[in-house]
């Protein structure tokens, strides 16, 4: 029994470390063609370290990724787009998943269930009614759309997401608080919503990620380059390298893992709601 128990430890730390391998080995890639001063084209060969180390891909992105835009500019505008796209997705998210929690009412089933199939279908899906509905009220090439759309598909998983957890609240606690003459208002925001933070910053941070990292609905919508995310940036350095373009695959690179910066520094500041909600949501179920 012992050398079973044994064998099995040795077979899970063997595959997690494959794991991690196969997560790290690409990463490392990626770093190592940001420093490669060497490449002016398409690496031709597979190499661990660069050839020649150098800042100058980095010096290059932060000053002009795309076009005539700076980097700041970029940036300003995947930070508006993307924390402006989450905190709407959690803002309107919170009071569905509370009345899909709490109350019963007809088409529940059904608007969970529509809930579900949104989230399941690529956003290209809706690239043309989004087109057509956008455009006829006037916002399609602004960044207001972009807000509107990110928060639309970034809802899905907060709604479910917060629901479960609402649904693990127990009653008995907003009940007390009725008893001590809390309204419905007062219970929900003191009682129940502290409760459900861990949920709530888990879901902000996927709807964070998912506005942060799509760019295809930004090209269908965007016609500004001033209006362009850092995600639509590297996409066109991408579509640039393969369709002929001299520019280094250095600037791919650096540009990735400059990207990659916030979405660290984010899971950073949440990693302790993050662990959290897997509690939470163990020891609700």
């Amino acid at each position: 029994m012992r050398k079973i128990s044994t064998l099995r430890q040795f077979i899970t730390q063997f595959l997690l470390a494959l794991t991690g391998l196969f997560v790290l080995i690409p990463i490392w890639g990626i770093a190592r063609l940001a420093f490669d001063g060497s490449l002016k084209g398409r690496p031709t060969e597979f190499l661990w370290f660069p050839k020649i180390f150098s800042l100058e891909a980095f010096l290059k992105v932060l000053d002009r990724p795309y076009q005539s835009v700076d980097f700041l500019s970029l940036l300003k505008n995947s930070m508006l787009v993307s924390f402006s796209a989450a905190g709407l997705a959690i803002l309107l998210g919170i009071s569905l998943a509370y009345a899909f929690a709490r109350f019963r009412f007809p088409g529940r089933n059904a608007g969970l269930f529509a809930l579900l199939l949104t989230a399941v279908l690529p956003p290209v899906a809706f690239m043309a009614p989004l087109y057509i509905l956008l455009s006829m009220i006037g916002i399609r090439t602004t960044l207001m759309a972009l807000i509107i759309v990110y928060a639309a598909f970034g809802m899905p998983f907060c709604i479910w997401n917060m629901r479960s957890t609402f649904q693990a609240i127990p009653k008995e606690i907003e009940e007390a608080a009725f008893l001590d003459g809390a309204s419905d208002l007062k219970t929900f925001f003191f009682i129940t919503l502290p409760l459900a933070l861990p949920a709530i910053a888990v879901a902000g941070l996927v709807a964070f990620l998912t506005a942060y990292s799509e760019f295809a609905l930004g090209w269908l919508f965007v016609e500004k380059a001033d209006t362009v995310t850092l995600a639509m940036a590297i996409y066109a350095i991408v579509q640039t390298q393969y369709q002929g373009g001299a520019q280094p695959w250095s600037y791919l690179g650096s540009l990735a893992l400059i990207i990659a910066a916030p979405v660290v520094l984010v899971f950073i500041l949440l990693q302790r709601s993050l662990l959290n909600r897997m509690t939470f949501g163990s020891a609700g179920d």
